[in-house]
Formats: C-alpha cells, structure tokens, sequence
C-alpha cells in the first residue's frame, strides 16, 4: 500500500534537494555583483525551506491519497482463464498521475534552472551535469507512464524498478562521475593553484 506513496516522497525528497543546489548557486553567483539585492537571500535556510516545501508538497498529496482512496491488492481473473493475477490497485489513477507528475514537475523545474546556470564558471558549477541528470529523469518518467499502464502484475513492479534504479543511476552518474574523474584521473585539477587558475581565466572572460 505504502510502495508508490513511498517512491514519490523520496524521489521528491531528493531531486528538491537537487533543486535547492541549483537555486542556492545561482543565487551566489548573482549576488557577486555591486548593489545586488541577491545577498539577503544567501543562506541555509533557503535550501531547506526549498526542500521542507517541495517534499511537504508530495507528503500532503500522500496522506490525502491513502486517506481518502488507498491502494489495495486485489485478484485480476480476467487476463488469463487459467490463472489469478495478484497485483496492486492504485485506488486512485488521478492520485497516482498526481504523485508522478509532481515528481515530473520538480525535475522540470530543476531542468530550467540548472539550463539557465549552465553559463556560470565551471569551477563551481555543476550545472551543466545537472541539467543532463534531470533531461534524463524526465525521459524515464515519461516513458514509464506508458509502461507502467500497459503491463499487469509483477510486472509493473518490474518496470518500476527499473525507471527507479535507470533514473537514480543516471543522477549518481552524471553528477559524481565528473569528481570522481578529476579525483582519479586528473588530481592536478583538484588543487588551489588550478582553482585559483579558472578563476582568474573566468574573470578575465
């Protein structure tokens, strides 16, 4: 009963907090210039009311769903003459179309505003990668949506564990590959000198 009310509130759990990074970098970046209006803004509290909202967003969306029409395991006769399907009624395909797309619309937003970070200097901004992550959680999601209505019994289980464990592979990889490369392969970038080194070359950009 708890797996899709699980799954949407730890999905949007994690990519708000995703969401916080983009918002709490952009942020910082444009609170560098004189007289910007942006600095009373900096701060941990914005990160974590951005991820206490949108995942109290998702939590609430939650509690009125198995409130009000829970899921249950119900016996599909139907399918097959010579066999009995166990598998999960959602209760509510609109609660259910809710959750998911609430998770679609934070890595929407997420997209754009990673997309519109994507130019800030590379030394402090992994937005780009961000951006990627979040262009591929999207086309799981969406694909999902079709897979997951067109299949019945355990193997909706299976194409949900696949679109959990395809879009948090992509998350994973595309946003740590990149450090565990410069850690691994290129350390010489992981040093102040060549911090200090794109600094001044974005400066002088």
């Amino acid at each position: 009963m708890l797996r899709q009310t699980s799954l949407g509130i730890i999905f949007s759990v994690a990519i708000s907090s995703i969401l916080a990074k983009n918002i709490m970098v952009y942020m910082a970046f444009k609170a560098t210039k004189p007289g910007s209006s942006w600095r009373k803004f900096i701060g941990v509290k914005i990160t974590n009311s951005v991820v206490f909202c949108c995942s109290f967003l998702q939590v609430l969306l939650s509690v009125i769903w198995l409130s009000t029409f829970p899921p249950f395991p119900e016996m599909n006769t139907h399918l097959y003459q010579d066999k009995i399907i166990f598998q999960c009624n959602e209760g509510s395909v609109m609660a259910f179309s809710m959750l998911l797309g609430y998770i679609g619309l934070l890595a929407a937003v997420s997209f754009i505003v990673a997309f519109f970070a994507r130019n800030l200097p590379d030394t402090f901004n992994e937005a780009k990668n961000i951006t990627f992550s979040m262009l591929l959680v999207c086309s799981v999601w969406v694909a999902f949506i079709p897979a997951y209505m067109s299949v019945t019994g355990k193997n909706t289980v299976l194409v949900e564990i696949f679109a959990v464990i395809s879009s948090s592979v992509g998350i994973l990889c595309c946003i740590f590959l990149p450090k565990c490369y410069i850690i691994l392969v290129r350390p010489d970038l992981n040093s102040k000198s060549s911090l200090f080194r794109q600094i001044k070359v974005n400066t002088l950009n």
